[in-house]
């Protein structure tokens, strides 16, 4: 059996000010920092062989917290980064999908075929996440890795595990910022999906509850 955590990374500020983040490199915020320390703690007791991020400061700065301290390594891979928004990277939300409105529609009723003009096609990054998170699994054959990355890759990712399909993505609810979701591979790397989503590390406080419905006047 191969276990691989997937934790979402803690809150940044572009997650703060309400951007289309994406592939745009937003540091952490103080509240991200209070995070990391509670999800320190919850893996600072958990046997971790590995773990892999996405580039992203975010993510590399979430992945440390996984670390705890610990001689383990961590591995950067560019499959584990968040899809590029195009024309709407590093915008704010709710603004620039308002100017856009066939685009918001799309990323609220039909996010698979999300495709803004000059960023990654939803359903492309939708095979990248499966085929970066398949390889993390076979050559971690037996052990137990953890990932640090983005709310869209993990998205995808439960988004296969709960429906094998792209289509149902709109059905997927979003992971807050930190939370883990555990899946884990048999000997012939069949995934299933154990549980998504735990945030009980944080307490609701210090999760924000943000709208990610490209409609004016939902935040």
């Amino acid at each position: 059996m191969t276990r691989i955590y997937i934790v979402r990374h803690c809150e940044a500020a572009g997650n703060h000010k309400r951007l289309f983040q994406g592939s745009t490199d937003c540091d952490i915020t103080e509240l991200g920092g209070r995070q990391l320390e509670l999800l320190s703690k919850r893996f600072e007791k958990l046997h971790i062989d590995k773990i892999y991020t996405s580039p992203l400061i975010r993510a590399r700065k979430t992945a440390q917290a996984i670390r705890a301290g610990r001689d383990i390594d961590v591995v950067a891979l560019e499959g584990l980064t968040e899809i590029h928004g195009g024309i709407v990277e590093g915008k704010p939300f709710l603004e620039t999908f308002k100017k856009i409105p066939m685009l918001g529609e799309i990323w609220n009723e039909r996010p698979q075929d999300f495709e803004p003009e000059g960023g990654e096609p939803m359903r492309k990054a939708y095979e990248r996440i499966w085929e970066t998170v398949l390889k993390i699994a076979q050559e971690n054959d037996g052990k137990t890795v953890a990932i640090a990355t983005h709310g869209g890759v993990t998205r995808c990712l439960n988004c296969r595990l709960l429906y094998g399909t792209i289509d149902r993505l709109k059905d997927v609810e979003w992971c807050e910022n930190t939370s883990v979701t555990l899946v884990e591979f048999d000997d012939n790397f069949n995934a299933e999906l154990k549980y998504m989503n735990d945030h009980s590390h944080i307490p609701d406080e210090l999760l924000p509850k943000r709208s990610r419905i490209a409609e004016v006047g939902k935040d």
